[in-house]
């Protein structure tokens, strides 16, 4: 009952409260850009399918924390969750200063994520971690494409994007050394695809 209600409390927490980061934001002490409406529109875009990875962040941890019978994994997963409530933090606030709102289907993609790593962590404690590396090489992947596009004189957002990229890569290492399977090509396939499609909706909804 204890993982169930801190799973349903992350929940209430990443889609209905503001979320308060434990560290400053990379984007602190930068000054905003001076950027046309279309380039507002594009960083605010990019800004706001980064939300919605740090939404599927928090629900992808929260179940595999409630599956596992580890408890040390337990606790690695909810540190790791906490990081990214960091991560979600800063990107609300550059969609706020981008004057940008996050997604309107945020609880869809919340319980995607959430069914996706409950299915995971009952499986085994190895696969789960495998869908996590392949998760964070998949979001790492999609902040430097993220990178390349973003306005070059957008430095507050670039900052945020490039420290969100390094933490990803570090969470996905992490899970390698604690014993993660690595995914089978189709699977990884299918989520590649699934991601494609959440990312699309996300720039425009």
């Amino acid at each position: 009952m204890d993982k169930i209600l801190t799973a349903a409390d992350a929940a209430l927490r990443t889609l209905f409260a503001r979320p308060a980061a434990s560290q400053p934001s990379p984007a602190q002490g930068l000054r905003e850009a001076e950027l046309s409406e279309a380039e507002q529109r594009l960083s605010g875009a990019l800004m706001r399918v980064n939300h919605v990875g740090e939404v599927c962040a928090q629900a992808l941890y929260s179940a595999q924390a409630m599956v596992t019978r580890d408890a040390q994994l337990r606790a690695h997963l909810l540190d790791a969750a906490r990081e990214e409530t960091d991560h979600l933090a800063w990107s609300r606030a550059r969609l706020d200063a981008l004057g940008q709102r996050p997604s309107l289907l945020n609880p869809l993609w919340f319980a995607g994520a959430f069914a996706i790593g409950l299915a995971a962590a009952k499986i085994s404690d190895r696969v789960s971690l495998g869908f996590v590396v392949e998760t964070e090489n998949q979001v790492s992947a999609h902040l430097g494409s993220h990178l390349d596009r973003l306005p070059a004189q957008d430095l507050a957002t670039r900052a945020v994007v490039q420290r969100m990229k390094e933490d990803e890569e570090r969470h996905a290492a992490e899970a390698l050394e604690s014993g993660a399977t690595p995914l089978p090509a189709p699977v990884q396939q299918l989520m590649r695809a699934a991601a494609k499609v959440m990312t699309t909706t996300a720039h425009y909804i």
